[in-house]
C-alpha cells in the first residue's frame, strides 16, 4: 500500500499526516509527492508515518521495491507460468493470488488485462467456467492495440503495417477483448 493509497483510505491529508506523526510537513509532503524516496528515509522516519497511518513499516515499503518489468518479460513469464505449473494449477494459483486485481490497483493495465485474458483463455481451453470476479474488468480495453516487439519490428522493417493487420486477423479472441494482439501462448523454451 503507498502512503497515498493509505491517506486516501484513512481520509487523511498530508498535513495531518505530517503532525500525527511528528514529523515536519516538508518531510511528509516531499515523501508523498515523489521528491523523497521513503526508501531512502530513516527507519524513524517510515517507523512514525507506520505508525501514524496505522500500518506496518514492511505493508509501507512493499511498493518501493516491486519494481515494474518490461511488458514483453511480463507475457513471457505468464506464458513460462502456464507451462510450469498446467492449465488447471494455473487457473486455481492465479484466482487465489490475486494478482489480476493487484496489478489493476498499480495501474498496470496491460498486466492486470493480459493475465485476465490468459485465465480466460486457459479456463476455456479446459472447459472451466470464468470466475465473475473479474466480470468489471473484462469491459475494459487498452486505448491502443498493444502487439508483440517482433511484430513491431517486422513493421518498421517493411515500413508498413500489414504485418500488424494479418495478426489481429490471427489473435486469440480473449486477448483482442483487451486490445492485446497474442496469437501465440503456448510454445515457450
Amino acid at each position: 500500500m503507498t502512503i497515498r493509497e493509505a491517506l486516501k483510505e484513512k481520509n487523511m491529508t498530508i498535513y495531518r499526516l505530517a503532525r500525527e506523526s511528528e514529523l515536519p510537513y516538508a518531510t511528509v509532503n516531499d515523501i508523498c509527492n515523489g521528491k523523497a524516496q521513503l526508501e531512502k528515509c530513516s527507519a524513524e522516519t517510515i517507523y512514525r508515518i507506520a505508525q501514524a497511518l496505522n500500518v506496518s513499516m514492511e505493508e509501507l515499503l512493499a511498493p518501493c521495491f516491486f519494481k515494474r518489468i518490461s511488458f514483453e518479460n511480463f507475457k513471457s513469464a505468464v506464458c513460462h507460468r502456464v507451462k510450469e505449473l498446467g492449465d488447471i494449477d494455473f487457473i486455481i494459483d492465479t484466482l487465489e493470488s490475486q494478482e489480476i486485481r493487484m496489478y489493476y490497483g498499480r495501474k498496470w493495465y496491460p498486466e492486470s488485462l493480459y493475465l485476465l485474458a490468459m485465465l480466460d483463455y486457459i479456463s476455456r481451453e479446459n472447459d472451466v467456467p470464468l470466475d465473475s470476479e473479474y466480470d468489471d474488468l473484462r469491459r475494459c480495453r487498452l486505448e491502443k492495440p498493444v502487439y508483440p516487439a517482433s511484430l513491431r519490428a517486422v513493421s518498421a522493417a517493411a515500413g508498413n503495417d500489414d504485418a500488424l493487420k494479418e495478426a489481429v486477423k490471427t489473435a486469440i479472441p480473449e486477448f483482442m477483448r483487451f486490445n492485446i494482439v497474442e496469437s501465440e501462448v503456448r510454445n515457450v523454451f
